[in-house]
């Protein structure tokens, strides 16, 4: 007989990788009652994912775990190359310094040790219970739960949720549960991943690239603090079984100066890379996010970065959902939103594989000769794809419906001081929706009403303020907020918890009719219910 329990949680996620290890530390920070089950009985010690870039990082900060996860990871110093076989670059990508966000452009890190840190914070907090070895076997929708069968250590047993998230990876056993399609194109190369651990300290420079030599396509990258990364396209004449061996691994990374005397391998796996997505990502009370929702080539290492910003952007709607604050229907959103968004992921990460996945050599010359006439520049040397922008959802719109400039795309995070501290936004703040103005003056327009919504919804509002800023002001750095807002000819702007710009206004009055957006909006959510098909550019790339 199963076990039962007549207490309901606000959400149960399936799943405790990365991403679900987030949501649980996203929605457990926000007070919400969050039960995860993860079908394995311990952490996979393992690596798997090895980057995230600046946004990713920024996610890290929102969810309390900033200099956990900085001492976990390396920076990159240099650029992401593509080389062909003579050693001539043929994209060259910048990944040096900070990016936008205010983390580096770009980091590496082991798996096990991000999750140990991810997983650490979220079990921490008062409101998130794990339970490991516990495997979901059925689940039936309810009109206000969920009840999930459960088995594990303990024997059988049910637990009931308001919302349910498969975080289960790209063989989700929630999203089985759900009658969405996937739209697949068709990209299917195998890889062997050799993850390993040098002996010795080495400057790798650059730090990662790709040699694209048709004679055996290679990708050769950091796998963390004192890790590297090997990856070895499958040749035709090769079979999975043949490759997926130890001694075939050694084989290989001879000619790279490995040897079981000054190296260890950590593991070597075949994985298929993969190009889709679910074309409805919420059905009721089941969510999808991470790998149960999108899976990707790993060339932009944009995997585990597309299931941060999945958790982010449902973290938030959730919240909000489930205080009474937005209707259910904002959760359409996620969708809408998310697989836009993701769309540019996956064509860029096509748009790169297609660079190095080329065998035959006539095919791989006039690559080369067309790449390199255009200057090694990804914005020339590869085919376009769809820009990173959110699709329909909670944004600012025109009377026409249009998008206002930089509407939906990623806002910067500058450092700022307030009372003598000077930090990133975010820390002075401490996230969820920001309203940012050009001094105190624009914020004369805003009435109680919209003070209390805004107070509702926890939204921190930031008067900036350009040279000295009084007592309670918040002074702007020199190439901060107020220069790029002043340059559009903006007095305001409202930043949505993701970090996405929900909109920005020329005067008090604007700021009025934006906060007033921003609320219709979250009471009445645009429901988006069917998906447009594939962008023509990604499925141009597709069909090359």
């Amino acid at each position: 007989m199963s076990r039962s329990s007549s207490k309901v949680y606000d959400v149960a996620i399936v799943g405790f990788g990365p991403v679900g290890q987030m949501l649980s530390l996203l929605l457990g920070r926000a007070g919400r009652d969050v039960i995860a089950l993860e079908r394995w009985p311990g952490p996979y010690d393992l690596p798997r994912a090895v980057h995230f870039d600046h946004e990713i990082g920024r996610i890290f900060q929102a969810a309390g775990v900033a200099e956990e996860v900085r001492a976990v990871t390396d920076p990159v110093p240099d650029h992401y190359e593509w080389r062909n076989a003579a050693g001539e670059p043929l994209v060259r990508i910048d990944w040096s310094g900070n990016g936008p966000s205010g983390w580096p452009t770009a980091s590496f890190f082991s798996q096990p040790q991000l999750e140990a840190v991810l997983a650490k914070a979220a079990e921490s907090q008062p409101t998130v219970t794990l339970r490991r070895g516990c495997e979901v076997t059925d689940l039936v929708h309810g009109e206000d739960s969920v009840l999930l069968s459960t088995t594990g250590p303990n024997g059988p047993a049910t637990v009931r949720a308001r919302y349910v998230i498969g975080a289960d990876g790209a063989n989700s056993f929630v999203r089985s549960g759900m009658a969405t399609s996937i739209t697949d194109l068709g990209f299917f190369y195998d890889w062997l991943i050799v993850d390993t651990q040098p002996h010795e300290q080495a400057d790798w420079s650059p730090m990662n690239w790709q040699l694209c030599d048709p004679e055996r396509p290679t990708t050769i990258v950091s796998g963390g603090p004192g890790r590297r990364r090997w990856e070895f396209l499958r040749l035709p004449h090769e079979s999975i079984e043949e490759l997926n061996t130890l001694e075939t691994a050694w084989r290989l990374l001879q000619p790279w100066g490995r040897t079981p005397e000054n190296t260890t391998i950590e593991r070597h796996t075949v994985y298929t890379f993969q190009a889709r997505w679910v074309d409805r990502w919420r059905e009721g009370r089941l969510i999808l996010a991470g790998d149960a929702a999108h899976q990707m080539p790993p060339f932009a290492g944009q995997g585990m970065c597309s299931g941060m910003r999945d958790a982010i952007n449902l973290a938030w709607k959730l919240d909000l959902v489930l205080a009474g604050r937005a209707d259910a229907d904002l959760l359409d959103t996620y969708t809408s939103e998310r697989s836009e968004h993701v769309q540019h992921a996956i064509g860029m990460s096509m748009a790169l594989g297609q660079v190095i996945c080329v065998l035959d050599p006539e095919d791989a010359a006039a690559r080369d000769k067309r790449m390199i006439a255009a200057g090694a520049d990804p914005q020339h040397a590869l085919p376009p794809t769809p820009p990173p922008v959110l699709g329909d959802g909670v944004l600012k719109r025109a009377p026409d419906g249009s998008r206002a400039r930089g509407v939906g795309h990623l806002s910067p995070q500058y450092e700022v001081t307030y009372e003598g501290r000077t930090a990133l936004l975010d820390d002075l703040t401490g996230g969820g929706f920001t309203v940012l103005t050009d001094g105190p003056g624009p914020l004369q327009a805003l009435d109680a009403a919209d003070r209390e919504f805004l107070t509702g919804i926890g939204a921190s509002v930031v008067p900036l303020h350009a040279e000295s800023a009084p007592a309670e002001g918040y002074l702007d750095a020199p190439d901060g907020y107020l220069p790029h807002m002043r340059e559009y000819g903006h007095v305001a702007a409202v930043i949505r918890p993701d970090f996405y710009l929900f909109g920005a206004a020329a005067d008090g009055p604007g700021l009025k009719d934006l906060i007033g957006q921003l609320r219709g909006q979250l009471q009445q959510p645009t429901v988006i219910k069917d998906r447009a098909p594939a962008p023509e550019p990604l499925r141009a790339v597709a069909e090359q």
